[in-house]
Order: structure tokens, then C-alpha cells, then sequence
């Protein structure tokens, strides 16, 4: 069964904007801490941005995000959203979100703790291209 069903990705010229979407079957997400992890080709995934519960709802942001990225919720609509603005080509890849359902997770100077991966949506492609 899948969780979390991911929506958004696409083909986007350097500077344009996305949003992607997470929207879970099964879960109440607000209950959950939700990451959106970025896998570029041939690197390691990184977690770009976070969000706990709504219990909390504070928010983090990798480097490479801040500035340009925005995690948030619908509640109602049992959604996350990542809005990317300024794409760079090195925003190319795939990105997946998960949801972690401790309510102790906290936002770190890294990222969210412990780690986000209870859960996890199938990917979706994102490719930064003139």
C-alpha cells in the first residue's frame, strides 16, 4: 500500500517555480513530521526541508533551500507541500517525501530528528533545464 502519493515534478526552466505535492491515504498528516528529500543524480539523498507536526509545525531548511523552498501543510486536504521558486539546474533530481509519526520530532541546525522515514512517497522527477 502507498502511504504517500506524490504529485507536482516536472520540467521547469532555470528560475521558474514548483510545486510538489504529498498527499497521504491511511495517515493524518498532520500528526506526522514530514521531510522532503532531494536525490540528484549519482549523489547521496539529501533532506532539503522538514516540518513537524502540527502539534509544533517548525520548519527546516537545508542551505540550498533557504530562500527559495517552502514546506506546508493542508490539513484538510491531508497534504504537504514543497513550493520551489528559483529553480538552479543543481535542483534537478528526484524528490521524495516521508513522514515520520513520532510526535518527539524537533528541527536541528541539520534537519529533522530523529530521522524522517516511517513512510515514503513514490518520487517525483524534477529537472532544471534551459
Amino acid at each position: 500500500q502507498l502511504y504517500l502519493v506524490q504529485s507536482g515534478g516536472g520540467l521547469v526552466e532555470p528560475g521558474g517555480s514548483l510545486r510538489l505535492s504529498c498527499v497521504a491515504s491511511a495517515l493524518t498528516l498532520r500528526h506526522y513530521a514530514i521531510a522532503w528529500f532531494h536525490q540528484a543524480p549519482g549523489k547521496e539523498r539529501e533532506e532539503v526541508a522538514c516540518i513537524t507536526s502540527s502539534n509544533d509545525g517548525s520548519t527546516y531548511y537545508a542551505d540550498s533551500a533557504k530562500g527559495r523552498f517552502n514546506i506546508s501543510r493542508d490539513n484538510v486536504k491531508n497534504t504537504v507541500y514543497l513550493q520551489m521558486n528559483g529553480l538552479k539546474p543543481e535542483d534537478t533530481g528526484l524528490y521524495y517525501c516521508a513522514a515520520e509519526g513520532s510526535l518527539w520530532v524537533k528541527v536541528t541546525h541539520t534537519g529533522c530528528s530523529p530521522d524522517i522515514d516511517d513512510y515514503w512517497g513514490q518520487g517525483t522527477q524534477v529537472t532544471v533545464s534551459s
